[in-house]
């Protein structure tokens, strides 16, 4: 018997145990590891920590086989000479093949005080701390969200929605928000925001955090509660790994996404080096390719020539409960429309997945 290992069961850990279970020779059995013991939809945890979704709307269950067993646990180390996984508390477990996906973590750019001074909603259990942190707060206190990307923008406007009563200040180094969207989709959230009264610092460089204080430019100012957004960069497991990256950290792969030295080692999601955007729909995109290198091998087929370009439907995102914005085949989106199809998108992907978990 052969062990395949999925480290991680993200967007991209889950695609790919679902794509591979139907087709899984009788001698295949996988091993999933993850740290907690459901599939969590990562670009929801904005809502979690703003309180207006719980998790069970967020959470669904692993899929069952008779071929697969599921380990929670913490990865401490990944050898690849001796082909194991090296778990916190929980001794070695050995594989043949290895799906690395064990996504991203918060980059702090070197601010100083950054990774101890935030809250954050880059985990599970990060989004939870930061829930209850928020949740806690008295009325009137002020709220600082540094970095105005897609999950900033996102968290400030949501808990701008289920607490009107905080003082919401977003922090962002550029001229704009959202500058790699188009200029439209830009000035349409600022002036959502604008409207509903949370403040945009532009231009902003944060220098240092201290506990409840934010130093921009070097001018400290006092807040009850900072959430840090401002990017993300690979799990510090793959940083230890000794292979070739990217400028980011991220792994370089071949085209069929394994190791360019070890065929027997692939990555998925935000720790792959890809030429697009990271995202959940990359990061499934990419699984969907893996398993068709794999169960073309355990078949015994030759394999493509030059794989497929993934395509990508769009980027959606959410302001508050019926507001929305997004880029989907290049064009620009705001108002109710793309909320309503970030809606229907979420329900059609929740129901999907909630429907194939048992084999």
């Amino acid at each position: 018997m052969k062990n395949l290992v999925i480290l991680g069961g993200g967007y991209g850990g889950m695609k790919l145990l679902t794509s591979i279970i139907p087709h899984l020779p009788y001698n295949i059995l996988i091993t999933l590891i993850d740290r907690t013991p459901y599939h969590f939809l990562k670009t929801e945890y904005y809502a979690l920590a703003a309180g207006t979704v719980s998790d069970n709307h967020i959470r669904i269950p692993f899929p069952e086989h008779p071929q697969v067993s599921f380990i929670e646990g913490e990865v401490d180390k990944i050898d690849l000479q001796q082909n194991e996984i090296l778990l916190k508390n929980k001794g070695t477990i050995l594989y043949d093949d290895l799906i690395i996906g064990l996504g991203c973590e918060d980059n702090y750019h070197n601010v100083a005080g950054a990774d101890t001074s935030t809250h954050s909603i880059q985990s599970i259990e990060k989004s939870r701390q930061t829930h209850q942190e928020l949740n806690q707060l008295l009325p009137k206190s002020k709220v600082a969200i540094i970095g105005a990307g897609l999950s900033g923008v996102e968290l400030a406007s949501e808990l701008q929605e289920s607490r009107s009563d905080l003082h919401i200040t977003l922090f962002d180094r550029g001229k704009n928000i959202l500058s790699s969207y188009p200029p439209r989709v830009s000035k349409y959230v600022e002036k959502w925001f604008e409207t509903h009264q949370v403040k945009i610092i532009r231009c902003s460089k944060i220098t240092e955090i201290k506990e409840n204080t934010v130093y921009n430019h070097g001018e400290g100012e006092h807040f009850d509660c900072i959430v840090w957004t401002a990017g993300v960069k690979p799990n510090k497991v793959v940083q230890n790994i000794q292979v070739e990256k990217d400028d980011k950290g991220r792994v370089i792969l071949t085209k069929y996404h394994h190791l360019p030295n070890n065929e027997h080692v692939f990555v998925v999601g935000d720790c792959a080096s890809l030429n697009k955007p990271q995202s959940a729909q990359l990061a499934e995109g990419q699984a969907e390719q893996i398993a068709t290198v794999l169960i073309a091998r355990w078949k015994g087929e030759k394999l493509p020539e030059k794989m497929p370009e993934i395509k990508l439907k769009g980027i959606l995102g959410s302001l508050g409960s019926k507001h929305g914005f997004g880029l989907v085949a290049n064009t620009p989106l705001t108002g109710r429309v793309p909320r309503l199809i970030k809606l229907g998108v979420l329900w059609k992907d929740k129901t999907k997945k909630k429907k194939i978990f048992r084999f």
